[in-house]
């Protein structure tokens, strides 16, 4: 069971994962050492899946980001795999999901520009047989963000 000071560890690191163990044992009111304990413990736990840097997009030359809606006729267990593997080595595909309603899939795609966009949809293409595929044009970022709320936790 996670407690108040859990959570807010939790909180601070997805904030900020290059927080220094001293400023959050202070943050979070406690020595050093119970902090660092507290914090292994939690990624055995598997509460922390990991710790990354989040990069700025402009910077990394990707500004431009499009949803792609995926249709497909086909439904298998093997089919599925066969899109996982087409799609996982396109760095370009930062998000994948599976979904209920009138499309099958989302693609959330990163690029340097919307023309790119044609060089992604033939590499998946090649890879997979689509019914139907088609895209949106991110015009704004109205809210974005990494972190996820950490009061359910348990």
């Amino acid at each position: 069971m996670l407690d108040e000071r859990d959570r807010k560890i939790l909180d601070l690191l997805q904030t900020d994962a290059g927080i220094s163990v001293t400023d959050l044992a202070d943050r979070v009111a406690l020595s050093v050492s119970a902090c660092s304990r507290r914090i292994q413990r939690l990624e055995e736990s598997g509460h922390i899946a990991r710790r990354i840097v989040v990069l700025n997009r402009e910077k990394m030359g990707v500004p431009t980001t499009l949803y792609a809606l995926i249709k497909t006729a086909h439904h298998a267990d093997e089919w599925i795999e066969t899109f996982r593997k087409a799609i996982s080595d396109i760095p370009e595909i930062v998000e994948a999901h599976r979904l209920t309603g009138n499309h099958d899939y989302i693609l959330k795609i990163v690029l340097p520009r919307v023309e790119h966009y044609d060089v992604i949809y033939k590499k998946i293409v090649r890879r997979v047989e689509l019914f139907d595929v088609s895209a949106s044009i991110s015009m704004e970022v109205l809210k974005s963000g990494v972190t996820i709320p950490v009061s359910y936790a348990e």
